[in-house]
């Protein structure tokens, strides 16, 4: 690198750390005049596009970057990110494809490109990388921990937990190492972790972050053994630590609903039988998340004609595109105001039937599984008139307990405060309702008890609605090899069960906040 890319490259990245985004962007500019293969600013002005909301400038630098073929291990990196976040899996795979074999691929570049593909819930290939990772160190510990995390989803319990074990012998700090091998199975009086994890926790200088993880971990062993008070002090705990790290408000979610609510609405009208034979048919898992989503979806998935892919983004990438808005999350006010300006429907679906095809066998049907798609109906319903949408519909408390103590990554900051939560699930159950009004007859209710006391009905119920035939197959959960990319990873692979007593019932009187915030007032 010349001495003056070099220069420009120190100014550019000084701009941008201090948020000057139109300075920086020029000073990239610059250097991609001298240098137009420049991938590091390609990906640098990628991500200034985002953040200034451009989605197709965003992602068109992506591209260009990808073009570029960067040699550098933190530029390929960072492009594998990009790439994924644009759903551009084709390229992505190209990428890797154009670094040759793996074992000349460094580890590290190895886990950042099997992260994405996890991502894009292509769990066997990300297995692929992280064995190859494994095998050329044994011993590193961030890849026997992201290799868990990837047999997790895969149904490999007892291999995740050989790998999480030495991980934690080799490097006993990492909190997430916790968290994951507490989930792994039900912990006993006689084999857990719940000490250690105390001493843990009580170690001075821990990150909100690290303080979350561990004490998830802790709250999820004390909950196996039986000691629900020590639990829902751990759950406590867990929750401001996490809430500590989040910005949220309970208005946001108000004033997105009332948008979305204010939203001129389409004729939603279903396709006539037989008009969407010949092509693809996407079947919508929506609903709140830990609702039994992924339960319906596994279940769906044995029938020989649907193919379960799993919690994708696609839908909001083509929604992304049809506004020129790159949004966080599946979809904020912004998007709703640029979609109500006008926006090419037709375009959006068709541009989502063919970004998914990479996915596909010779199945007609496929289940695109992201709960907070119910956000999306309205937009779906006009965009895809052929789509199926399944709401799964379960009881409130036991919906919202599995929410609070669920840890997730960026996603539902709602989701750790009792009132927060409360306030969250009127403002969900005042959108189905419009949803149902605006458009009547496109989506059926899914209730999760039902599915687990009468699963062969209510399946004759979905496939009826959806346009095929019950089959026996559906009911043999046991045989799925699928990945399984959510929260229910572990449970996915079990027979249905229905509970006679609710989980949260030994937490009554801890839940009380929740409980009066879902009965008070209207949402």
């Amino acid at each position: 690198m010349n001495a003056s890319i070099s220069e420009l490259l120190r100014r550019a990245e000084q701009l941008a750390g201090q948020k000057n985004w139109g300075e920086a962007k020029a000073a990239y500019e610059a250097i991609l005049a001298h240098q137009p293969g420049h991938a590091a600013s390609l990906l640098q002005l990628s991500y200034i596009a985002s953040l200034q909301g451009h989605y197709r400038t965003a992602c068109d630098y992506a591209l260009r970057a990808a073009v570029a073929k960067p040699k550098e291990q933190a530029s390929l990196a960072e492009l594998a990110k990009r790439l994924r976040t644009f759903n551009e899996a084709e390229v992505l795979q190209d990428c890797l494809r154009g670094l040759g074999s793996l074992d000349r691929i460094p580890i590290p570049l190895l886990a950042a490109f099997a992260a994405q593909f996890s991502y894009l819930n292509r769990q066997e290939d990300a297995m692929r990388l992280l064995d190859e990772a494994k095998r050329a160190d044994p011993d590193y510990p961030p890849t026997l921990m992201a290799r868990a995390q990837v047999l997790m989803y895969l149904g490999r319990f007892q291999a995740a937990e050989q790998d999480l074990q030495y991980c934690l012998r080799r490097a006993p700090e990492i909190a997430h190492a916790w968290w994951l091998i507490s989930r792994l199975r039900k912990q006993s009086k006689e084999a857990n972790h719940v000490d250690r994890l105390r001493r843990l926790l009580a170690t001075p200088g821990k990150r909100p972050d690290e303080v979350a993880l561990l004490a998830y971990a802790l709250h999820k062993e004390l909950d196996d053994i039986g000691d629900f008070a020590g639990a829902g002090e751990a759950l406590t705990l867990a929750c401001r630590a996490k809430r500590s790290t989040l910005k949220y408000q309970s208005e946001e979610s108000r004033r997105l609903v009332d948008a979305l609510i204010a939203l001129p609405t389409g004729t939603g009208d279903m396709r006539t039988p037989g008009e969407a034979e010949a092509g693809r048919v996407p079947i919508f898992i929506v609903g709140m998340h830990r609702s039994g989503t992924t339960l319906l979806e596994q279940l769906l998935d044995g029938h020989s004609d649907i193919h379960g892919v799993g919690e994708l983004y696609d839908f909001t990438s083509q929604m992304r595109w049809a506004t020129d808005y790159h949004c966080r999350g599946v979809i904020d006010e912004t998007l709703v105001r640029k979609a109500a300006a006008g926006v090419d429907y037709a375009a959006a679906g068709q541009g989502y039937l063919q970004k998914m095809e990479w996915r596909l066998g010779k199945e007609r049907f496929f289940t695109d599984k992201l709960p907070s798609n119910f956000l999306n109906i309205g937009f779906i319903c006009q965009a895809l008139p052929q789509a199926k949408i399944l709401h799964m519909v379960r009881d409130p408390v036991e919906t919202c307990f599995s929410n609070l103590r669920e840890l997730f990554s960026d996603a539902n900051p709602y989701s750790y405060d009792q009132q927060e939560l409360a306030d969250y699930y009127r403002q969900y159950e005042r959108l189905m309702a419009h949803w149902r009004q605006a458009y009547p007859g496109r989506v059926l209710d899914v209730d999760y008890g039902r599915l687990t006391r009468d699963t062969e009905a209510v399946l004759r119920e979905v496939t009826d609605f959806c346009g095929v035939g019950f089959e026996s197959g559906m009911l043999a959960l046991q045989e799925r090899t699928r990945g399984v990319a959510t929260a229910s990873a572990v449970q996915v692979r079990d027979r249905v069960v229905a509970l006679e007593r609710p989980k949260w019932a030994p937490y009554e009187e801890y839940l009380q906040p929740l409980i009066r915030g879902l009965r008070s007032g209207t949402a």
